[in-house]
């Protein structure tokens, strides 16, 4: 089997890679994330993917790199990941009875330096009948303190939405679909009991 460096610290993608068959080698980026205008949330998902996969990229050359990052928006605001408590309940209490939407995005550079950046869009909407005293006790359990928007929608978060529409696996963090559609265009196959790719 073939490896694939993931250039996020995020143990959901890793988990996903694997689970679907991957050999994944954790390799954060550590590239800075502030410093790219926020006015178009896609582009700047985007961004945030290219910048990650290249970072590590260019000490692991001769692999092949996959990037990955989320930003969720409501089309005036971007949400990024809780800066307090008190942000992360401010947050939530915003979002309800609202739709949002949620953009993953990837980058694979091949080791021959080709790039290939995609992304997938999944709107969630927030039940109108959350509870100041509900939001207050999932802010106080910590589990979407460190997720984009503020929530895990995989874990007990899941209370806090009524509908999604589009691509759940973009939810938990990587369109994975998408990704294994641009694998399969490189020359990754699937080979009983895991992925590889011809070198």
């Amino acid at each position: 089997m073939s490896w694939i460096v993931l250039a996020s610290a995020s143990a959901a993608r890793a988990r996903m890679l694997r689970e679907a068959g991957f050999q994944v080698e954790v390799v954060p980026s550590g590239a800075p994330e502030d410093d790219l205008p926020h006015d178009d949330p896609h582009a700047l998902a985007g961004a945030l993917a290219r910048r990650k996969a290249l970072h590590v990229a260019a000490s692991r050359p001769g692999s092949w790199v996959l990037g990955a990052d989320q930003v969720v928006h409501d089309g005036a605001s971007v949400f990024g990941k809780p800066r307090s408590v008190v942000d992360h309940a401010a947050t939530l209490r915003g979002m309800r009875g609202r739709s949002h939407t949620l953009v993953s995005a990837f980058c694979v550079v091949a080791p021959g330096g080709a790039v290939t950046v995609g992304d997938a869009r999944t709107t969630l909407r927030v039940r109108a009948d959350v509870g100041d005293d509900e939001i207050d006790a999932y802010v106080a359990s910590g589990e979407g303190r460190w997720c984009a928007g503020g929530y895990a929608a995989e874990g007990h978060g899941a209370f806090l939405f009524e509908a999604i529409e589009g691509d759940w696996f973009n939810v938990l963090g990587l369109p994975l679909f998408s990704v294994m559609s641009v694998l399969r265009s490189c020359g990754w196959r699937y080979a009983g009991g895991g992925w590889s790719v011809a070198s």
